[in-house]
């Protein structure tokens, strides 16, 4: 008999309809690099129907749709429940998108999962800016980036002298640090929510049970899996 339920989350189900009626509404929108900015390998970014495109689908990828869309539903559940218990307010959407759009950098820094979770779910975003709050950066941490990424700081005329780092840059083709000190901060500050929010979504994922077909899309243990995230 075929479980009610896509997972358990601490014992409480969410229920195969709700990751149903996250694959109809929301047909998916590529970000450029669709393999990895949303459902798995094989699905297209078009605008049509998603019952239609489904039709196409392979089996295999059918079902790392479904794993995948289960992910961003249980990060959604889970950042609700950390929300109420943090007593944070999570802002309603009045008109949600239909559509999942992502970016090709938060896919590229955070995952797919992560990155649609966010996209999808207020209550992510709202506990990664709690995150993102409680971070501090030490001062030592930004005079570090600043002198291990030359690189990322040259004047635009050693830019146009094709000047580099590693071929006798002088001083003074190096922005002074006092210039780009606090965007390195905001940088650094924004880095450290994210890995704190990595952190909270790992260990809050362990207290939830997969039902058969909703496993995580990297899960060895069936023979579709893909190691994304």
């Amino acid at each position: 008999m075929t479980p009610e339920h896509a997972a358990l989350i601490d014992g409480e189900p969410l229920p195969r309809e709700r990751v149903d009626s996250f694959l109809d509404r929301r047909p998916f929108r590529g970000a450029g690099l669709y393999q990895s900015a949303a459902p798995p390998r094989g699905a297209t970014s078009h605008d049509e129907p998603a019952p239609a495109r489904r039709q196409t689908e392979a089996p295999s990828v059918a079902r790392q749709r479904r794993r995948w869309a289960t992910q961003v539903l249980v990060t959604d559940e889970l950042a609700r429940r950390a929300c109420a218990d943090r007593g944070l307010k999570v802002p309603e959407e009045v008109s949600p998108a239909k559509t999942l759009t992502l970016a090709e950098s938060d896919v590229a820094d955070l995952g797919s999962i992560v990155a649609a979770a966010l996209a999808h779910s207020p209550a992510a975003r709202t506990l990664l800016a709690a995150l993102e709050s409680e971070q501090t950066v030490p001062e030592t941490a930004v005079r570090d980036y600043y002198a291990r990424n030359q690189d990322r700081f040259l004047t635009p005329e050693a830019l146009r002298r094709g000047v580099t780092p590693f071929d006798g840059a002088s001083p003074d083709d190096v922005l002074p640090y006092d210039q780009v000190r606090e965007g390195i901060e905001r940088e650094l500050h924004r880095a450290a929510g994210r890995q704190a929010f990595f952190g909270w979504l790992d260990q809050a994922r362990s207290g939830v049970v997969y039902s058969h077909g909703h496993e995580h899309p990297g899960d060895p243990s069936h023979p579709d899996h893909e190691h994304r995230h």
